[in-house]
């Protein structure tokens, strides 16, 4: 492994390390970026605010993490765009369409669900300061540097799944500057003395770890990245995810964040990211990646009937994974609005996120036993990122294993990374490009 050491001297003046005070109700909120409403289920959750917890010289930045849903279209032009769709529709003269068996079935797991998301969406919308606050959510603080300006144009983003399945792969090698800090007081602020190493790893299947309490800026190809503090991430295709099982099982994972690339007819999806078949799904090893004392998994699926038949029939049971809740991600703009309307038969703005046990061994009563009982029909409210970036919810479940200490926690199929977690998939590091960050100071 190659080794290089800098040495730096700076001053930290007392000024520079006030922080705003926050009196206000919402100041819970501003901390940790979950906001729970009063006698509901539902939870409104800042994305930004939640994943600036896994960092420390560095700030998720709003603006590149909402790109889209605080562009309100004027009064005026919606008026004409829904004046036009009227027409249009008229023009069609399409008789009511009649549903199929599957529709109907997607149709009731909707009517059940509706109540609940309908309760919830009230709650934001009485929540005013709350409104208040998320209409302001994309802006940028004066006092960090934004690191996308640093960020050569002429860089393109890489492409991990590209590169991965070149020859070149094996070669391929990212450098990690890790520093290391050591204060003295001083009059008027602190004198720090920072350490620089520089350290050098494959990139493509193996373990690439940051066990350092402060973040990690990485280089690759001339493009850099931001590697969270006391993380990990293991970068493959899905036949090397086996490597991820652990030797003993007592160092398996407590939580388990599963989020496929599910296989999807729309033109516009297959061009963002690569689809998989269902059937390739089958083949991971949740079972084997399970702590002994059992796993939470978490499941993101989209609202086609034929995927949660699938779910439901084939792959939990193949898992292992006994379903006991499904939780609600419903998805608003910065007024408060929903992306879409709720009843919109092929665009729901909600997607669903099934949770269920998991044990190494056979699930019986004793096991159960282990697990805290999840509350069935939770609702998380948020203004979605990119497209199909999940918000973060890990600090969400960790009640549901409160034996399980320390808790290791692992998402797959994963395309950022979280403190304290291991993230694998074919690009862990796609939202940890330094573009979607701002520099502290």
């Amino acid at each position: 492994m190659k080794s290089r050491r800098k040495f730096y001297l700076f001053i930290e003046t007392s000024e520079s390390m006030e922080h705003p005070k926050m009196g206000d109700g919402l100041s819970p909120f501003l901390n940790s970026g979950i906001y729970q409403f009063e006698n509901s289920n539902a939870v409104f959750i800042d994305p930004v605010r939640v994943m600036n917890c896994s960092y420390t010289h560095f700030q998720v930045s709003p603006s590149a993490y909402y790109p889209r849903f605080f562009e309100s279209k004027p009064l005026a032009q919606e008026s004409r765009v829904s004046s036009s769709s009227s027409r249009k529709r008229k023009r069609k003269g399409k008789k009511p369409h009649s549903l199929n068996d599957r529709e109907k079935a997607a149709e009731q797991r909707h009517q059940e669900a509706r109540p609940f998301l309908l309760k919830a969406h009230k709650c934001l919308l009485r929540a005013t300061a709350l409104l208040e606050l998320m209409s302001n959510m994309r802006s940028d603080s004066e006092s960090l540097q934004e690191c996308g300006d640093l960020v050569s144009p002429s860089v393109p983003q890489q492409s991990f799944v590209k590169l991965g399945q070149d020859w070149h792969a094996p070669f391929y090698e990212i450098i990690l500057d890790f520093h290391q800090y050591e204060k003295l007081n001083v009059d008027k602020g602190s004198m720090i003395m920072q350490y620089s190493e520089q350290k050098v790893h494959p990139l493509f299947n193996n373990l690439v770890l940051n066990e350092t309490g402060h973040d990690v800026e990485a280089e690759f190809l001339s493009s850099r990245f931001v590697i969270p503090r006391k993380s990990c991430f293991y970068m493959s295709d899905l036949e090397q995810i086996h490597s991820l099982i652990p030797a003993e099982s007592c160092c398996g994972f407590n939580l388990i964040v599963v989020d496929p690339p599910w296989e999807n007819g729309s033109a516009r999806q297959k061009s963002r990211y690569p689809t998989l078949p269902n059937r390739y799904f089958l083949s991971l090893p949740i079972k084997q990646l399970t702590h002994a004392d059992g796993a939470l998994v978490a499941l993101w699926v989209t609202n086609r009937e034929k995927l949660r038949g699938f779910v439901e029939k084939e792959l939990f049971p193949a898992w292992g994974v006994t379903h006991v809740a499904t939780f609600y991600w419903l998805k608003v703009k910065a007024d408060g609005s929903l992306i879409n309307d709720l009843d919109l038969f092929h665009h729901r703005p909600y997607e669903c996120l099934l949770l269920g046990h998991c044990h190494r061994e056979a699930m019986d009563s004793e096991c159960l036993s282990k697990f805290k009982p999840v509350q069935h029909n939770q609702i998380i409210i948020s203004i979605p990122g990119a497209y199909s970036r999940k918000p973060p919810i890990g600090g969400l479940l960790p009640e549901y294993f409160p034996g399980f200490k320390p808790t290791r926690c692992i998402e797959l199929f994963a395309r950022e990374m979280t403190s304290g977690w291991t993230s694998w998939g074919n690009e862990p590091l796609h939202f940890q490009d330094l573009k979607y960050f701002n520099r502290n100071g």
